[in-house]
């Protein structure tokens, strides 16, 4: 189960884009979705994706692991396809059937819809792939630092985001571990119909969500135990360094982003 889900996974290939700064990455990524929610034509798409496919292929990972990240939200996308495709009526009707229409503007919206989520799903993984957790996180942190000034905590925030994405693979190894236990009893998720699986899963929800509350019961009991104070002030073994590589990567999106908006 949990190799199918890469989110939060870092793939190590020693690409340029892996030794960059992750304050300059997270930047980047930030400057990709508004550029992603701003383009509204075929051409703007089009230049996204060459612009993309090119940053990716430098990574040196293969694209099918960018493909795959989207692959969990796959019905997802289709759902907001067929309902925008319905749902708006303006241009051209395609197709017509009763009280439903097919609209040419419908078609565009949905298939503009499906592409943005697509690029933010692939691409935005570029964050994960090609960073740590513990960089991820201290990026972050520098990115939040300004808005100290208006009471924020960027180490609470930080501190989330970094328990979250240590607990996805516990969860799923915890669910695995009760989907092979209720197998082993006669109930197996892959010989049952449809209707039988929701129920199965309904059930399944209810251990995997009471492990999770006790793992992090004892977690919390671990950091106290340790001393573990927040907005305490500490040293870092690996600062972060910003170099003229970062600056030609948040230009790179800085350039897109100006491309998009004269398309």
């Amino acid at each position: 189960m949990n190799e199918r889900l890469l989110l939060g996974r870092s793939i190590d290939t020693g690409s340029w884009v892996h030794k960059l700064d992750a304050r300059s990455k997270i930047t980047g990524m930030l400057l990709y979705v508004v550029i992603i929610l701003l383009s509204n034509s075929w051409m703007a798409i089009g230049l996204i994706t060459v612009f993309s496919i090119i940053v990716m292929a430098t990574t040196r990972i293969p694209l099918k692991y960018f493909i795959k990240a989207a692959k969990p939200l796959r019905y997802l996308m289709l759902f907001i396809f067929i309902v925008q495709a319905l749902s708006v009526k303006e241009g051209d009707v395609l197709w017509s059937l009763g009280s439903f229409s097919l609209h040419e503007g419908g078609l565009r919206l949905g298939a503009f819809s499906v592409i943005r989520m697509l690029f933010l799903l692939t691409f935005t993984a570029l964050l994960t792939f090609t960073t740590t957790p513990g960089k991820l996180n201290q990026g972050l942190e520098g990115v939040l630092a300004p808005f100290k000034k208006l009471g924020l905590s960027p180490d609470r925030i930080t501190l989330m985001i970094s328990i979250a994405l240590r607990f996805i693979p516990t969860i799923l190894d915890e669910a695995q571990i009760i989907l092979k236990a209720q197998a082993s009893r006669g109930a197996d998720l892959k010989e049952l119909p449809l209707k039988e699986k929701a129920r199965m899963l309904v059930s399944l929800l209810v251990p995997v969500i009471a492990s999770a509350f006790r793992r992090a019961q004892d977690l919390v009991y671990s950091m106290e135990a340790r001393g573990f104070r927040m907005d305490a002030p500490r040293s870092r073994y690996h600062r972060l360094r910003w170099g003229a590589a970062d600056t030609l990567f948040v230009a790179m999106f800085v350039v897109l982003g100006i491309a998009v908006v004269l398309l």
